[in-house]
């Protein structure tokens, strides 16, 4: 592993460390000086930070969207404390985003993976309209060619599986995939099915499984070398009925969401539009079989075994994951620390055990997960809308993919390094302020 110098990463903690407790001062006072409105703004201001920290870990539209709500918040938070001036609003700000950059820098990592030898056959099938024509725009298939690396086109009407199996066929020693999550899923399947090295190029709209990998999501053409002086590592493949998914399986909410017409479009409009019918079907204790929505259509129950052991049913969303994620939290959420823990990730949130006791939210992980239904139930996999019959097995595949990583990239999840929590953080940061090395944090699979 080779991380930032030591010393980068002391300054980058005191400084936030610096930033945050300047930053909470102010705020006190604020909230001294102007009661009772204070209160509300150091509210807003506390979400403005949230919502800036999450246009700091992802990128292109993603990322415009966090800070635009950022700025509109601030606005808001400003507007209510005109009257009596706004410089210590202002200033705990300034003071919070300096915390959030020196803190992501103190915690950003740049592994030294396993050297592997270059395959001599490579070829990455790029996908020309996938966000929004990223690798048309970056010249990807000539860069290819520059590299030694064959491009091979996906086309309207092509079949990706065919394309890949045929590649194989023809000599291949290497896959890459260029193109959305679901693309990534496909080639990745049959890199790991033959054994060969695998590299992810971000050419999606969100790449979220280039991020947690530890592939720089804004330098397309740069993924390329990793068939060029890449290192290697092994990671873990998800698996549900047979169906690989190097993401997540979302049933509920979300997967209700993605089966409606005009979804890619419209994500957040189409969810709202279905949560009253999704959120109005949980059943009432003893109910069983099948529950209705709004509109009258039956929807199947789901039912599975929770974290305790214990029966339980229904639920506003599941999540099942490819390793965990990291949720709910303002350090590294929305992303996996690890990519190579052979367990799945499971969250369930608006679950009904079997005494009729509603369950908020629960977390766990388990290398297995089965769950039950009556009726064919509607799934987003990796964003792709599917229907699937019921049991629906879960299992991981562990370390069953070799993935090749640029050298330039940082070759980790942005939270490998990050404790779980503001307190845990906040305390990490002076221990690494004081000279405390993260190294031997970030483990990897070679």
């Amino acid at each position: 592993m080779k991380p930032n110098p030591r010393g980068v990463r002391r300054r980058a903690a005191l400084v936030a460390l610096v930033s945050i407790i300047a930053a909470a001062a102010l705020l006190a006072a604020l909230v001294i000086k102007q009661w009772p409105e204070g209160l509300a703004v150091v509210g807003l201001l506390v979400l403005v930070v949230l919502a800036a920290w999450q246009g700091l870990i992802h990128s292109g539209a993603a990322r415009a969207l966090w800070w635009g709500l950022a700025a509109l918040l601030l606005v808001g938070a400003l507007s209510l404390s005109l009257r009596n001036g706004v410089t210590a609003e202002i200033a705990s700000v300034a003071l919070f985003l300096v915390a959030l950059a020196a803190g992501k820098r103190a915690y950003s990592v740049q592994v030294h993976l396993p050297p592997a030898e270059p395959p001599k056959r490579a070829v990455v099938i790029w996908n020309p309209r996938s966000g929004g024509g990223k690798a048309l725009r970056d010249n990807l298939a000539d860069e290819a060619r520059a590299r030694g690396i064959e491009p091979i086109e996906l086309k309207p009407g092509d079949d990706l599986v065919a394309l890949a199996r045929d590649a194989v066929a023809r000599g291949a020693d290497g896959l890459a995939a260029a193109g959305g999550d679901g693309t990534q899923a496909i080639i990745a399947t049959i890199a790991a099915e033959h054994g060969l090295p695998f590299a992810c190029i971000p050419a999606g709209t969100r790449n979220h499984f280039a991020l947690d990998l530890g592939v720089d999501r804004d330098d397309v053409v740069g993924a390329l070398d990793a068939f060029v002086s890449g290192g290697e590592k092994r990671v873990d493949l998800g698996d549900v009925n047979g169906r690989t998914f190097v993401n997540n399986v979302s049933l509920g909410l979300y997967a209700e969401s993605v089966q409606q017409e005009g979804y890619r479009d419209a994500k957040i409009r189409t969810i709202l539009a279905t949560a009253p019918s999704v959120l109005g079907q949980a059943p009432v204790a003893g109910a069983t079989g099948n529950t209705v929505g709004e509109a009258g259509a039956a929807r199947s129950e789901l039912r599975w075994t929770g974290p305790d052991g214990a029966a339980e049913r229904s639920a506003a969303v599941v999540l099942v994951s490819n390793n965990p994620y990291r949720l709910g939290r303002a350090a590294g959420s929305g992303t996996r620390p690890r990519m190579d823990t052979g367990q799945l990730g499971i969250a369930a949130m608006g679950a009904v055990s079997e005494d009729g006791t509603r369950r908020r939210m629960a977390e766990w992980s388990a290398p297995e997960f089965v769950v039950e239904s009556d009726g064919d139930v509607p799934v987003g996999v990796d964003g792709e809308a599917l229907t699937m019959a019921a049991p629906l097995t879960f299992r991981v595949r562990p370390g069953v993919l070799r993935v090749r990583i640029a050298p330039q990239h940082p070759g980790a999840s942005p939270s490998a390094a990050m404790p779980a929590g503001l307190v845990a953080t906040i305390a990490d940061l002076a221990r690494v302020a004081l000279g405390a090395d993260l190294a031997e944090r970030v483990q990897t699979s070679a």
